[in-house]
């Protein structure tokens, strides 16, 4: 298999995936609302039930739901710290998917491959297994019993998002969130469910540092990474969250200026010749330093921050503007893809940050955790949209997306790690 890195987009016509989120109106309220019902559907003549709230569920006390969530988790499997869940196999799982794309509110356009003709269902049909213990599918109950009176949120590009996109769908089986963001900017959003006290945010940041455009109506036109000054958007608002999942890695790629102390350091695909020509690794080093610094800067952090790692796209026959596709069906073995070329740089770069991060944190009592996603996601080159995140165009050639990730889809087993991972924090309380 070859991975592709992108290089700069030659024509505006053709934005990379990546923007495709920008570019798109959201979702109509109004269907949204039609969608907030219970729905049991056929599908390959598997019953897909999404049922209502359990109110049983919301009479109980805190502490009561909280300790029978644990309890339960305990018994299916999970908890062992023991176990390294970031080394394993994709293993078949004839029971899934756990929601369709007629049953969540939450998917947006560029990610509903079923919407727009994608036939097969068999990259659907797959678990994470790690070698030394089980990792439990998500339970959206017993998650939301685990959250009751806490928080969370997402930091990062238009992947962060996906993710989240994915745990609404997941936990959208039990129950509906409202809506109480107070801004009409879709990149930060705030859904709560009020019967656990429980809510979840989106802080869109795709460099994690302070940037600027260099053309405020064009989103596909470079930035200006300002790589050593934190981006308060997000690090001035999560100190009062309970868990924060930190992520990003695919922008890094795109035309950028880079500056430290305000003044020019280099660039990355830019056309001047007297400015220093930098490495895609270089600003993102910089900018997880950064990153890292701005979150060992909170004095009031009591919650833990997890490092989502660099989650590779997969680009094979030619770059992502050059006819580029993902049209695999099924993921690689272990031994058939691994790490290699700036993916593999890149996840060691963020690895070393991490590293000295976690224990600069440590010092100050802050909790890191590292998701660590990039060998797992590179054996799913079958996970993403390709063509089918829009209906076909007369006339108008739009680059495949190898970047984001269907929904449902294999994204959906990073909520698995996400609720063991929160599990091994506070279960033991």
């Amino acid at each position: 298999m070859i991975l592709y890195m992108f290089k700069p987009p030659t024509t505006v016509p053709n934005p990379h995936p990546l923007y495709r989120s920008h570019l798109q109106p959201p979702t109509r309220k109004e269907e949204d609302d039609q969608k907030l019902v219970p729905i049991q559907k056929e599908e390959n003549d598997h019953k897909v039930v999404v049922p209502l709230e359990n109110k049983e569920t919301k009479k109980r006390g805190k502490n009561k739901g909280w300790h029978e969530a644990m309890l339960k988790r305990k018994c299916g499997g999970g908890g062992n710290k023991s176990c390294d869940l970031f080394s394993g196999e994709w293993v078949e799982n004839p029971e899934g998917p756990y929601y369709t794309n007629e049953t969540c509110w939450a998917i947006q356009e560029h990610q509903n491959c079923m919407k727009f003709g994608r036939m097969d269902r068999d990259f659907l049909k797959w678990r994470w297994k790690p070698y030394q213990c089980e990792l439990p599918i998500f339970d959206p109950m017993l998650f939301l019993e685990m959250m009751r009176g806490k928080s969370l949120a997402f930091v990062g590009d238009s992947v962060a998002r996906n993710h989240m996109q994915s745990l609404l769908c997941l936990l959208s089986r039990v129950a509906y969130p409202n809506d109480v963001t107070n801004s009409s900017d879709q990149n930060f959003r705030r859904y709560e469910y009020p019967e656990y006290n429980f809510n979840i945010s989106i802080f869109w940041s795709p460099y994690l540092v302070n940037t600027e455009r260099t053309d405020q109506q064009d989103i596909t036109q470079p930035f200006r990474l300002y790589l050593d000054e934190f981006d308060e958007s997000w690090s001035s608002q999560i100190e009062k969250f309970n868990y924060v999942i930190i992520s990003s890695g695919q922008w890094f790629f795109r035309p950028t200026m880079f500056y430290s102390n305000r003044r020019v350091i280099g660039c990355l695909f830019c056309p001047e010749s007297n400015i220093r020509h930098r490495s895609s690794s270089f600003s993102y080093r910089r900018a997880w330093r950064t990153a890292f610094r701005a979150m060992n800067s909170l004095k009031n952090f009591k919650g833990t921050i997890f490092l989502r790692s660099f989650v590779p796209s997969h680009f094979e026959g030619g770059h992502w503007d050059k006819g580029g596709d993902c049209i695999r069906t099924k993921p690689f073995k272990s031994n058939e893809s691994v790490m290699a070329d700036y993916n593999l740089e890149m996840y060691n770069t963020q690895f070393q940050e991490y590293k000295i991060g976690e224990h600069e944190g440590r010092k100050k009592g802050i909790k890191f955790s590292f998701m660590d996603m990039t060998q797992i996601m590179q054996m799913r080159p079958d996970g993403h949209p390709s063509k089918y995140g829009h209906w076909p165009q007369q006339n108008v050639t739009m680059a495949n997306d190898c970047v984001h990730w269907c929904l449902p889809g294999p994204i959906d087993a990073w909520n698995d790690f996400l609720m063991e991972l929160i599990y091994r924090e506070d279960g033991s309380r």
